[in-house]
């Protein structure tokens, strides 16, 4: 009598795994690091920068100095504002990872609401500095500030312009899992934005006042 042997199954194709996995994770992880790549890469923008304004924050030309054109009780409350909208942004990250489009929304609209007063102030700054005849080209330290606090009212108003994006695909396609891919580095984006921010209050205008 002949014994029966059963084959074991024949194991499932490495290919196959392979494919299923990239289409469970979505390519987030290539996603998620190629951003923090983009970001360290702002952070050395911003860097030099921060450098550039040290070395020639004391170049007046005979012009206005931080004290004459500074009024920090107006940077503080634009200060507030943008600290306020990364607490916004970070009371939707619940809602997000649990799906609720609802409150997502609401809190993403508060948060750009914040952001627009943020640039609105600082545009106001702007705007009255130009009319006081403190203009980028007046002294260095004036081209160094507008180069330093212009560019990051850009990368917040780039965040502006995001936020409405995300809102109009949320209200479209829902919290899948591209959009809460998109709204993770976003995430990373503004709170970058807000540290940032700090650097320039403390550095920028509390320094120049005080010194």
């Amino acid at each position: 009598m002949t014994e029966r042997t059963i084959d074991p199954p024949a194991p499932a194709p490495v290919w196959h795994l392979a494919d299923e996995d990239a289409h469970d994770h979505g390519g987030g992880g290539p996603t998620v690091l190629g951003f923090w790549i983009y970001l360290m890469s702002d952070a050395l923008i911003f860097a030099s920068l921060f450098a550039m304004f040290g070395v020639v924050s004391t170049s007046y030309a005979g012009g206005p100095q931080p004290r004459d054109i500074f009024e920090l009780p107006l940077v503080a409350l634009n200060t507030a504002f943008l600290l306020a909208s990364s607490i916004t942004f970070g009371a939707a990250i619940p809602h997000i990872e649990q799906g609720r489009v609802g409150p997502t929304r609401a809190w993403l609209a508060i948060t750009g609401l914040l952001g627009a007063a943020f640039v609105g102030i600082e545009l106001y700054e702007f705007a009255h500095l130009f009319a006081e005849g403190a203009t980028p080209q007046r002294s260095a330290f004036l081209s160094a500030f507008y180069t330093l606090v212009g560019t990051h009212g850009a990368h917040v108003t780039v965040g502006l312009v995001w936020i409405a994006v995300m809102l109009v695909q949320i209200g479209q396609r829902g919290l899948i899992p591209e959009n809460k891919r998109r709204l993770m580095c976003l995430s990373m984006f503004w709170h970058f934005l807000d540290i940032i921010w700090i650097g320039v209050f403390t550095f920028v205008y509390l320094f120049g006042v005080l010194r």
